[in-house]
C-alpha cells in the first residue's frame, strides 16, 4: 500500500486530480531553426503533397460542419496553468483580468484582418508533466477538478472557448483523453495534445523531446467526433502542438476526420525568422487541415506582430499566446 497523498484524489473516470502546481520544464526552440528545413526535406517532409493534404483536398463536400468554428473564425487563446506565472500568461492574472487583456489582443487581429471574426478562449494545462515518476510511475500530475470546473464555468458564463491541454507523461492517449469527457461534453470546451511530454519507456519529461504516433491522433479525432454525436454538439477543435519534426511519428498518415477539426500548432520560441522557419516545416510543408502558431510574450525576441503572423503561409487559423 502506498502512502496517501492528501493533495490527490481518484475521480470516477480514473483521473488523478492534483491540487499542487509544479514548474514546467522550459520549452525548447525548434532544433536548428532554418537548418531544420534541410533535415525535414531529407526525411521526405517536403517531397510533394502529403497523404493528409491529398485527403484534405478530396474531403467529402457533404461533411456536416454546422456550428464548426473553423474556417469562418480565427481562434485566439491565452495559455498556461492557473496561478503559476512560470507556465504562461494564463497563470499571471485572474480570469477576469486575463479576459480583458485577451480581448485587447484580439482587437489587434480584427484590425489586421477585418474579414475574419476572432473567437477568444483560454487554454488550461489539464495535466502537467513531472520529472518525478510519482507513485503511479506515470510522470504526470493532474490539475484539480475544482480548477477545471472553475474555468469551465467561467468560459460558459463569458461565452468564450476553453481548451484543456494534456501532457501525457507515460499515460496512454486513451486514458488522458477519455478522462476529460465530463468537461468536453460542453460545446465550448475543446482539446489540445502536447507531444513534447509524451514519453516512451525509459524517457523522462524535460530530458528528451516526446512524441506521439499519428495513430493516437487519429484515435483522438475519431473519439471526439463520436463525442459530438453522443451529446449532439458542434465539432470539436483538436490542437496538436509541434516544434520539432520528430514529435509526430508517421505524420504523413494524418488526415481530416469528419466531425472534428484538426489544428497542427507550430510551437517553440525564437526570433520571427526562426518561428517562420519552424512554421514552414510544421505547417507549410505538410498541410493537413487547419494551422496554428504559438507566440511567447517573454521568450520570443522580438514578439511577432499580428500583421507578421497573418503574413505566414498558410495564414494561421489559431493563434496562441503563452
Amino acid at each position: 500500500m502506498t502512502e496517501h497523498d492528501p493533495n490527490r484524489q481518484i475521480t470516477s473516470s480514473g483521473r488523478i486530480a492534483s491540487f499542487s502546481a509544479t514548474r514546467r520544464i522550459g520549452r525548447r526552440q525548434f532544433a536548428g531553426g532554418a537548418a531544420g528545413l534541410g533535415i525535414a526535406a531529407t526525411l521526405g517532409l517536403a517531397a510533394g503533397p502529403s497523404a493528409g493534404a491529398v485527403l484534405a483536398a478530396n474531403a467529402p463536400a457533404t461533411q456536416d460542419t454546422s456550428g464548426a468554428l473553423l474556417p469562418a473564425n480565427r481562434i485566439l487563446t491565452y495559455y498556461g496553468y492557473p496561478g503559476n506565472d512560470l507556465m504562461g500568461i494564463l497563470g499571471e492574472y485572474d480570469p477576469d483580468t486575463l479576459l480583458a487583456k485577451l480581448r485587447d489582443q484580439a482587437s489587434a487581429y480584427e484590425a489586421a484582418d477585418p474579414s475574419r471574426p476572432v473567437k477568444v478562449g483560454f487554454e488550461v494545462i489539464a495535466s502537467v508533466a513531472q520529472r518525478d515518476p510519482g507513485a503511479d510511475g506515470k510522470y504526470i500530475s493532474d490539475t484539480s477538478i475544482q480548477l477545471l470546473d472553475k474555468y469551465t464555468q467561467f468560459a460558459g458564463e463569458n461565452d468564450i472557448l476553453l481548451f484543456f491541454d494534456v501532457q501525457f507523461g507515460m499515460r496512454t492517449t486513451q486514458v488522458e483523453v477519455k478522462g476529460l469527457e465530463p468537461w468536453l461534453k460542453h460545446p465550448f470546451v475543446h482539446l489540445a495534445l502536447d507531444p513534447e511530454f509524451k514519453m516512451h519507456p525509459g524517457e523522462v519529461p524535460g530530458e528528451e523531446i516526446g512524441q506521439i504516433d499519428a495513430s493516437d491522433i487519429t484515435w483522438t479525432q475519431e473519439w471526439l467526433a463520436g463525442l459530438s454525436q453522443k451529446y449532439s454538439i458542434p465539432p470539436k477543435v483538436l490542437l496538436v502542438h509541434q516544434f520539432h519534426y520528430t514529435m509526430i511519428e508517421d505524420k504523413d498518415k494524418l488526415a481530416p476526420v469528419e466531425g472534428v477539426q484538426l489544428v497542427i500548432n507550430s510551437d517553440g520560441f525564437g526570433t520571427p525568422a526562426e518561428k517562420e522557419a519552424t512554421y514552414g516545416v510544421m505547417n507549410t510543408q505538410h498541410p493537413i487541415q487547419f494551422n496554428g502558431i504559438k507566440l511567447f510574450y517573454q521568450q520570443d525576441d522580438p514578439l511577432m506582430t499580428p500583421a507578421q503572423v497573418l503574413q505566414l503561409d498558410p495564414v494561421p487559423d489559431v493563434v496562441i499566446y503563452q
